[in-house]
C-alpha cells in the first residue's frame, strides 16, 4: 500500500471539502482507538482548525488514558489542534434516570450502549455549530459497509467520512506510518460503549482480518457452502451482520406518492 500517497489524497480531500463548504476545520471525537487516532491525525495534517473531543461516559481508565495521550501527542505536533474534555457521565445518568424500566436486560443494555453514542454525536455537533466546523467520522470500510458495526445517528452521524474506504488493516498501516502511539496500535479494537473492556471481536465473534476476508469472498460471489470449519463460521457471521444491519448502510427509505394521487380535481 502506498501509504504516503493515500495520506496525501485523504488530506487534500478533507481540505478541499471543508474549504468549498466554507468551514473552518473539523471536530473529531477521540476515543483512544485506532480509527479516531488516524482520523484526528489526518484532519490535523490539513493545517485547518481541529477540535478533539474526549467524551467519557463511565469509560474504562485505559481508554481514557489512551485518548488523552494521543491528544497530547497530536497537540505537541500540530499547533492547529486543540481539545476539550466533556464528562458526559452525569448527563447519561440523568437521562437514564427518567426513562421507564425495561425487563429485557439484553435490549436494555443495547439501548444504553447506543444512547452513549448518540449523546456523543450531539456533543460533537454542538461544538461544530459553535465553531463552524465539520464533524469528521471515524468509521472504516469494514464497519461502515461490511458489518454495520456502528450506531445509527450515533457514531454514524457525521458530515464526512475520511477513512470509510480503508479496511481496518489499512487503517493500522497508515496510523503506524504517521507515528500514532504504540499503545493505540497495540490495543484490541473496542467501541467503548459498554463501560468495560469488551473488544469488537468479543461482540462480533470474528477479528477484523477475518471480516475483511469474508467481505472479499462475498464480493467475489461466494456462499457459506464454499467453505468449512472456521472459514464457514466467519463467513456466516459476516453475512448475518451485513444483512441485519443493511438499514444502516442504505439511504433512508422514502414513501414515494404516485403523481396520480397528488393530482387535484
Amino acid at each position: 500500500m502506498q501509504s504516503e500517497r493515500i495520506i496525501e489524497h485523504i488530506v487534500n480531500w478533507l481540505k478541499a471539502y471543508a474549504t468549498e463548504a466554507g468551514m473552518k476545520g473539523f471536530v473529531v471525537g477521540v476515543s483512544g482507538g485506532i480509527d479516531s487516532a488516524l482520523t484526528s491525525t489526518l484532519c490535523a495534517l490539513t493545517g485547518m482548525e481541529v477540535l478533539c473531543l474526549e467524551m467519557p461516559i463511565h469509560q474504562s481508565k485505559n481508554q481514557v488514558t489512551r485518548a488523552a495521550n494521543h491528544i497530547y501527542w497530536l497537540k505537541g505536533k500540530y499547533p492547529n489542534v486543540r481539545s476539550e474534555w466533556i464528562n458526559l457521565t452525569p448527563v447519561f445518568d440523568e437521562l437514564i434516570g427518567v426513562m421507564p424500566p425495561v425487563e429485557d436486560e439484553e435490549s436494555r443494555f443495547m439501548s444504553l450502549a447506543n444512547t452513549r453514542a448518540r449523546l456523543r454525536m450531539t456533543s460533537l455537533y454542538y461544538f461544530a455549530a459553535l465553531e463552524k466546523k465539520l464533524v469528521a467520522g471515524t468509521g472504516n470500510k469494514v464497519e461502515d459497509f461490511g458489518v454495520g458495526f456502528y450506531t445509527k445517528y450515533g457514531d454514524g452521524g457525521v458530515d464526512l467520512s475520511p477513512i470509510a474506504d480503508l479496511l481496518k488493516t489499512e487503517v493500522y498501516a497508515l496510523a503506524k506510518h504517521l507515528g500514532v502511539n504504540d499503545e493505540i496500535l497495540e490495543a484490541p479494537p473496542t467501541d467503548g460503549l459498554w463501560g468495560d473492556n469488551r473488544t469488537d471481536e468479543d461482540q462480533i465473534g470474528a477479528s477484523y482480518p477475518e471480516l475483511e476476508w469474508a467481505m472479499a469472498m462475498d464480493d467475489a460471489g461466494k456462499t457459506a457452502e464454499d467453505f468449512s470449519g472456521r472459514e464457514q463460521e466467519v463467513f456466516r457471521i459476516y453475512k448475518h451482520l451485513n444483512t441485519v444491519n443493511r438499514h444502516k448502510m442504505l439511504p433512508i427509505p422514502v414513501c414515494e406518492i404516485p403523481k396520480a394521487l397528488k393530482k387535484t380535481s
